[in-house]
């Protein structure tokens, strides 16, 4: 475990005097993403895109939403044809950043599917109030179909029929890291303490693992079959836990009474996840287009985020009531979906619009590159009727 020491800002050093002074980490991690006066996301402060401190698909242009359109528009088209005449439809996304990858997809949908204007409305999962202000301040009055804000546990008490996308937002919630230590698995934690010059100061500290969080992760690997800590784990090997996101996912499949839900992150996995060669696990901080591993400097000023394990969450979505489908890289499903098209068609353009084609083949080929965008995986979970079968609702056409 790193036991390096950084600098507590003095919100964060209030709240971890009132918790007693050490928390678990993945309330740290809470605390550095979603304090709504201090957090990352939950202050506002998160800047997305190639001026910012991250690049996400949608930030490098509209063609990621043409292209997702295109698969979203074809089990919306679905649903249509297993829904009742008139039936209204939802497009739920969970966590939207910006907001920009809901307008433009909007956008592209009603341009693929005049008719589902109308009948599609645009619901919204943000819980943090800064990250709201932006997207409201950036849709207010420019959306094709009815946009609302709302909680899981709204869609909870009345179910939607549509599609929920949750795009690069499980990886950004709070996880638990467990430390392999002295024979046994323990929790990570983090301390305040004051540094040689007086000043409030973090440090990572080993803690107690919970009777039922232990039971959850033994159970867990249990059923995916693998161990943890897996054989030959050195000492301080550590890893992520990720009890926020299976809740989450929970929490979506009681939202959707008949659909899909997407997931767009990225992803390994469990046997690349839960290995002894990976001794530190994939937990990074981001700020400035830059990649650390020191995840308690600057809390509150970078992104904090840890890969997903695809076993672990199908497991999860199976025991929520979910049929896990397909996982695909993303590079994979653009290109079935019609990215090189899109690229051939650049050489279209006149010469004046050199600079624009430029740009967007260089964004295009982001999307795709194997050792960046490319590599997020996108995974499938059907809510279906019990009547209605589950084949389908591939995406697209390409293989797994």
């Amino acid at each position: 475990m790193d036991s390096s020491v950084a600098a507590c800002p003095a919100w964060l050093a209030h709240h971890l005097q009132q918790a007693g002074g050490v928390v678990p980490f993945s309330r740290f991690m809470d605390w550095a993403l979603n304090d709504p006066g201090h957090g990352y996301y939950g202050s506002g402060r998160a800047r997305i895109g190639v001026e910012g401190d991250f690049v996400t698909s949608p930030s490098l242009g509209s063609d990621f939403a043409a292209l997702l359109a295109e698969q979203v528009g074809r089990w919306l088209t679905r649903l249509i044809a297993e829904s009742p005449p008139g039936a209204p439809l939802s497009l739920v996304e969970c966590g939207p950043g910006s907001g920009q990858l809901a307008m433009d997809l909007a956008r592209e949908l009603l341009l693929l599917h005049p008719d589902l204007a109308g009948r599609l409305d645009l619901r919204l999962v943000e819980l943090n109030p800064g990250m709201r202000e932006q997207q409201q301040s950036l849709l207010e009055g420019v959306m094709p179909i009815p946009v609302q804000w709302c909680s899981l546990d709204d869609l909870k008490l009345e179910p939607v029929r549509g599609v929920v996308l949750a795009h690069e937002l499980l990886d950004a919630l709070p996880v638990e890291r467990l430390i392999w230590s002295g024979g046994e698995l323990s929790r990570q934690g983090v301390k305040l303490l004051e540094s040689a010059d007086g000043t409030p100061a973090l440090t990572g500290v080993s803690m107690p693992l919970p009777d039922d969080l232990r039971a959850e992760a033994l159970g867990m690997a249990e059923a995916c079959g693998f161990s943890l800590p897996p054989l030959g784990a050195p000492a301080g090997w550590t890893t992520e836990w990720h009890g926020d996101a299976f809740r989450c996912i929970d929490q979506m499949a009681s939202g959707l009474s008949h659909g899909l839900v997407l997931v767009i992150d990225y992803a390994l996995e469990a046997r690349r996840y839960y290995t002894a060669r990976r001794d530190q696990g994939t937990l990074m901080a981001y700020r400035h287009q830059q990649s650390g591993a020191d995840p308690l400097a600057k809390a509150g000023q970078q992104d904090l985020t840890a890969h997903l394990c695809i076993d672990t969450l199908q497991v999860a979505a199976r025991r929520s009531g979910l049929s896990p489908g397909q996982v695909m890289r993303q590079g994979e499903a653009l290109l079935a979906l019609g990215l090189a098209d899109r690229l051939h068609g650049l050489q279209q353009l006149a010469p004046a619009d050199l600079p624009q084609a430029l740009q967007r083949r260089e964004a295009l080929l982001r999307l795709v590159d194997p050792v960046c965008l490319g590599e997020f995986r996108w995974l499938t979970f059907l809510q279906t009727d019990a009547d209605k079968p589950i084949t389908g609702w591939e995406i697209v056409s390409a293989p797994c």
